[in-house]
Formats: C-alpha cells, structure tokens, sequence
C-alpha cells in the first residue's frame, strides 16, 4: 500500500508540474489584509478619494508581501505527511478507480496519455491544495 501512495504521490507531482501549479500556503491572509487594511486608512484619512487611493497602495503592498511566496506544487506534495498524504491518494483514487499499474512510470505514463484523466487528476489536486491545505493556486512561471 506505501508504494501505491507513493506512485499517486509521483503522480500529482508530474501532472502538477505539467500543468505549472504553484501555491501559496500560508501569506494570503497577509496580501489581503494589506489591501483592506489601506482601503480603510486611505478612506478614513481622505473620504471616498481615499479609499480607492489606499486600496491601490494597499493591493501594491499586498503584492509585495506574497510575492515569492508561491512554491511550485510538486514541492508541496513531497512535503506532505502521511496523513495529508493518504487524503490526496483517496482523492486521487476516486478518479482512477480500479486502475491497474505496476509503477509509478507506467501509471504516470497512462494517465498523462489521457487528457480526460489527466484534466481530472489536476481538478483534485486544485481542490486537494485549496481545500485541505487552504492554499491560493496559480498557473505558470
């Protein structure tokens, strides 16, 4: 069972890396805050005028603060412990079904060569990783 949780674990990572998913698991909070947060004071200190302007320097810094911040996928998927581990392998589970493989290259070979099951693995890793680890995802470099 230890090496079928590894080869979906194989799994996520390639279809994850193939689809350039990147993640920001903790900082979101921040980047919102900021541009709330200047809203506010840029609404209190000159009315209306203000809170568009203290939203911008707001969203700006927001920026700033979660910039860098996103790691690709795959990282975080190697980086799970056994428990979160064992959810996605349910997840992913769900979609494969009985599906038959005998390692991880062939499984990653049969579900990359079919868009369809390829397209639903990446649908449950984005919710896996928005979900259970509470994440912003986004696409590309």
């Amino acid at each position: 069972m230890a090496q079928r949780i590894q080869d979906i674990m194989r799994l996520c990572c390639e279809v994850s890396a193939n689809q350039q998913m990147k993640a920001a698991v903790k900082g979101c909070g921040k980047g919102a805050a900021a541009a709330g947060g200047g809203a506010f004071l840029g609404g209190l200190l000159a009315g209306p005028p203000g809170i568009a302007a203290g939203g911008a320097l707001g969203g700006l810094l927001g920026y700033w603060l979660t910039s860098g911040q996103f790691k690709p996928v795959p990282e975080i998927i190697m980086a799970l412990p056994p428990q979160q581990q064992q959810k996605l392998y349910s997840d992913v589970m769900a979609i494969l079904g009985t599906m038959d493989w005998v390692d991880a290259v062939q499984l990653v070979t049969l579900v990359m060569g079919n868009a369809t099951m390829q397209q639903q693995v990446a649908a449950a890793i984005l919710s896996y990783v928005t979900k259970e680890l509470k994440a912003e995802v986004r696409y590309g470099d």
